[in-house]
């Protein structure tokens, strides 16, 4: 519980994790577009301004900008937050993220440890740019950390995790899941980056998933528990770098593997889990793995194209029935 008494959100677990990190370390700053008086503009640095004088600070509207600032502070030795509006807007200071932060250790032996937080994916009505989910895109890129947590715990977590490694973080937020998700408390401890997390266990089909689509997940798996079905659910938490060695020993147990993720097929995560799973595990399939991603369109506006758009417990389910029938 909160200091209030009530349950911790999703996005109070954000703020409070950075909270923490500027209590721990004066290095830490978070630098961003109204992130200070105004608290960001989903509130995720709400009062921290006023907490921590001088060490939360609104940043002009040049994502470029953004980034490069960042890049620069964290040669200089400290440990920069920078907040995006949306994760969309991310890919104006894409040339200082791919071809400056994730390259620098590379080239000069000096740590970037600056965490890129993007609110990401989609919500109801958002449209074509403000719902993108564009991890697959940082995740192709060396020296990139991308991390995608799917619960309060893990939001919290992951972010403390993030902000103390040396390398630039991409911390991938769903936009959806800020108030949609609640928890007791904090943890106290949690695995490490890297790490999939077994979710729910099974012997008759893999979902390999993460963030939002884990609950869609979920959900679909309680329904075909009613249809005498067992379905693993395997929650990746990073994509960058990807567990393999926990999805390949899933597959191991019940022979049978579904992608889920909201993101645009192409190229994209699910896309490379069945890769992995095919060239090291191929032994152990028992069908041909399946992947459900959001359809290879612009996202739409309308409620009810959105709700069509991305996978939902509905279609996560009826592609695994599928899958078993085979």
């Amino acid at each position: 519980m909160n200091k209030a008494g009530t349950e911790i959100t999703y996005l109070e677990a954000i703020r409070e994790a950075q909270a923490h990190a500027l209590r721990d370390d004066p290095r830490v700053f978070i630098y961003g577009q109204d992130v200070g008086a105004f608290g960001g503009a989903f509130k995720a640095t709400k009062n921290l301004a006023k907490e921590f004088p001088g060490r939360v600070l609104d940043s002009p509207i040049s994502e470029d900008a953004m980034v490069g600032l960042a890049v620069g502070a964290a040669i200089e030795g400290m440990r920069p937050i920078v907040e995006m509006q949306f994760a969309d807007f991310s890919t104006v200071g894409f040339n200082q993220i791919v071809n400056q932060a994730s390259t620098l250790f590379w080239r000069t032996n000096v740590a970037c440890p600056i965490t890129v937080r993007l609110p990401f994916g989609g919500t109801s009505g958002s449209g074509p740019f403000h719902s993108q989910c564009i991890e697959a895109i940082y995740a192709h890129y060396p020296g990139l950390v991308v991390l995608t947590p799917a619960t309060v715990e893990d939001a919290y977590s992951m972010l403390l995790s993030g902000i103390a490694v040396n390398d630039p973080v991409i911390f991938c937020e769903h936009k959806f899941l800020y108030y949609h998700l609640k928890a007791e408390k904090l943890p106290s401890e949690a695995l490490p980056i890297g790490k999939a997390r077994i979710v729910r266990e099974g012997r008759d089909l893999t979902i390999v998933t993460y963030s939002a689509m884990v609950h869609e997940a979920i959900a679909a798996a309680t329904e075909l528990a009613t249809e005498g079905w067992e379905i693993e659910i395997v929650d990746l938490r990073s994509i960058k770098p990807l567990d393999t060695d926990t999805v390949i020993a899933s597959v191991a147990r019940t022979g049978r593997l579904l992608c889920v993720g909201e993101a645009w097929p192409w190229g994209g995560v699910t896309a490379e889990v069945i890769a992995r799973v095919t060239s090291e595990g191929y032994g152990l399939l028992d069908a041909p793995p399946q992947r459900l991603n959001a359809k290879d369109t612009p996202v739409p506006y309308h409620p009810n194209l959105w709700a069509a758009h991305r996978p939902t417990a509905r279609s996560v389910a009826a592609a695994a029935r599928n899958l078993l029938r085979q």
